[in-house]
């Protein structure tokens, strides 16, 4: 029930009955089944009363306005949550949280088709107001949004490396249009939204501003101010912030800034045209930056690179128009259409190479071999794999093309590996065994390029799941120490423990979710298993289903089994076992795959086990569910 309505906002039962009088609610749902329902956006903060707390809790029917609806409230009088039939359909199709008896956010149905296409934040929650035109629980433009929290929404963006939620802040063709910037302003704009737009996802993975334990906490700028009509050439007046910065806090008293540039105020949004400037980490980098108020436009010089000031030719407006065009109909195709339009797709991308400036080549060639390859994985373009043969070819004849080649060369072993076992004659070990091969023959060719990181991790993974331990041992141990920098690096180095762990003593202790200390070393004399999961992970709530009925069986002989959660947040933990309750404990900390218990023991896939002997030594590092029940026999007969 729970997930149901957080995930599509789909109304419960309860929620369609009929609301036209008090006695229609003989069958009105009780605090506890109300207080179950959360929001859509999972960064709405509310008041959650515990389940003792819950139980005291009423549920009334009021009538304001015209408006009926059910109110929850402690038995004080202070309101929790409010479900509104505003159209009088006897459907609700507002469902609004509060926070000190203030509301604070709320989901909206707009359309009223039971499901929610609107979110808002207020009170003192702030002035977001998010559009979800396709009702995936995603935002795809916001309504209304402040400045600061444009800020924050970029902080977050970079954090999850969430290039949608980046892509809503970027200014739409419509809006720019709608500026009344000169031509050349437009043109400029223009090609910076692209630039933006396409490099997200790449600059995100490489950036060290913002990780996965940043929070935003404070915006930086100078009063906005007004840019008159006959500006630059510009026909009406811009509202404008330049030289807007963000503080980022990273861990206690560890402070970095986020210098994010301009915003423009478009209706009750400001918007983004451009990505930060300092995302490698260099806090040296200079603060001023600005377009409208710190950039001369008319002392510029007409010979200057088109690419340098963000300005793009007629041909590459044209042309990545036509990609923006067909990006958008392959979101909305049908499965029999795929194969064609990536095929167009990746007509477009040769056209756009060719005709890009050679500082920019690059990064569409990482666009093509990203796209292309992710659409032969889907299974929508098999064809793909012999487009990515070709680009290989050509990046292997263009100046300054080696360090492309094995970026390339590894995303098209990895397409050809997903096209093939895809296959329905397919032999799963003769594919598996020959992408194995061309793997390691790539680290041979290209052990030291960045990517090969990348396939170490792959050859280790593979390694591990086929209990060769030692050789996984080798290729995590590797990536630790041939690229101490790369993201991969802390993660390997805790897998490579983990695996090395057998025989000896874990060492894992934390905090539970309820905030008591728990201590391995403590469970001396247990047969212990250690399973990490999320409450988004099938595969871990089918193990968990298992794991009961070992602990039914197995319990008294001392089978004690032992969670850990590696969701983002807390609340989705707390809010999935309230649900579906364990009865053994459950460690958690902040991060989720990047938090220090997944850290620490290289947790790169989920569900993962690990069993440790009564003696406190490591058994097995990576047991699987099908080995567990005939493993707890053998070892507790």
């Amino acid at each position: 029930m729970l997930a149901l309505v957080r995930r599509s906002s789909l109304v419960l039962p309860w929620i369609g009955l009929t609301l036209a009088t008090s006695a229609a609610f003989a069958a009105k749902p009780t605090a506890v089944e109300a207080l179950r329902l959360v929001p859509v956006q999972r960064d709405a903060e509310f008041d959650t009363p515990s389940a003792k707390e819950a139980d005291a809790c009423l549920v009334d029917v009021e009538t304001v306005g015209g408006i009926t609806g059910y109110v929850v409230k402690t038995p004080a009088g202070q309101v929790l949550r409010r479900f509104l039939d505003t159209n009088g359909d006897n459907k609700i199709d507002q469902w609004c949280y509060f926070k000190d008896g203030i509301e604070v956010y709320r989901d909206i149905d707009g359309n009223f088709n039971n499901k929610a296409d609107q979110y808002r934040w207020l009170g003192i929650a702030g002035t977001r107001w998010g559009l979800d035109e396709d009702e995936n629980g995603r935002i795809d433009a916001w309504k209304t949004i402040s400045a600061e929290e444009v800020t924050a929404e970029v902080v977050a963006a970079l954090r999850d490396r969430d290039a949608a939620r980046f892509q809503a802040l970027l200014l739409t063709e419509n809006e720019l249009k709608g500026l009344g910037l000169s031509p050349k302003q437009l043109t400029e704009l223009t090609g910076k939204i692209a630039a933006a737009s396409k490099s997200f996802a790449e600059v995100a993975n490489k950036q060290r501003v913002v990780t996965a334990k940043s929070e935003w906490i404070h915006f930086g700028a100078n009063k906005p101010g007004v840019v008159p009509a006959g500006t630059a050439g510009a026909t009406k007046d811009i509202v404008v912030y330049d030289n807007v910065t963000a503080v980022v806090e990273t861990g206690a008293k560890q402070h970095g800034q986020l210098v994010v540039g301009t915003l423009v105020k478009v209706g009750d949004a400001w918007k983004l045209f451009d990505l930060p400037k300092n995302l490698t980490g260099d806090q040296t980098a200079s603060a001023a930056v600005g377009y409208f108020f710190l950039a001369a436009f008319d002392t510029k010089s007409e010979v200057e690179s088109p690419m340098a000031t963000g300005a793009v030719s007629a041909e590459m407006q044209k042309l990545t128009g036509d990609l923006e065009r067909l990006d958008k109909q392959l979101v909305a195709a049908k499965p029999a259409d795929l194969a064609r339009l990536n095929a167009s797709r990746a007509d477009l991308l040769d056209q756009i190479v060719a005709a890009a400036a050679a500082d920019q080549r690059g990064l569409w060639i990482r666009q093509y071999t990203e796209t292309v390859s992710a659409a032969v994985q889907s299974g929508a373009y098999p064809d793909g794999v012999a487009r990515l043969q070709a680009l290989l070819g050509k990046v292997s004849q263009l100046e300054g093309g080696a360090e492309l080649i094995p970026y390339v060369k590894q995303r098209l072993l990895t397409a050809e590996y997903n096209r093939d076992i895809a296959h329905k004659d397919a032999d799963f070990e003769k594919v598996n065994t020959k992408y194995i091969e061309s793997l390691e023959l790539f680290v041979k060719e290209y052990g030291s390029s960045p990517d090969a990181a990348e396939v170490m991790l792959q050859l280790a993974i593979d390694a591990e799941f086929t209990k060769q331990r030692e050789k996984a041992i080798g290729w995590y141990g590797r990536i630790a120490t041939d690229f101490p920098k790369s993201d991969l690096a802390e993660k390997a180095a805790g897998a490579k423990f983990r695996l090395a762990s057998v025989g000896k003593s874990l060492g894992l202790k934390g905090k539970t979710l309820e905030g008591r200390p728990l201590d391995l070393a403590s469970t001396t004399g247990k047969l212990v298993l250690v399973h990490f999961w999320t409450a988004s992970c099938e595969p871990c709530q089918q193990d968990m289903e298992l794991i009961k009925s070992l602990l039914a069986k197995h319990g008294s002989q001392g089978f004690y089994p032992i969670g850990v959660n590696l969701d983002n947040e807390q609340k989705d933990a707390t809010g999935f076992l309230r649900t579906k309750p364990l009865s053994w404990p459950q460690l958690y900390e902040a991060g989720g795959l990047e938090s220090r218990l997944a850290t620490q023991y290289g947790i790169l896939s989920l569900p993962t086990m690990i069993l440790i002997g009564k003696d406190g030594r490591v058994l097995d590092a990576n047991i699987q569910s099908g080995e567990l029940e005939a493993e707890l026999k053998k070892l507790l007969r």
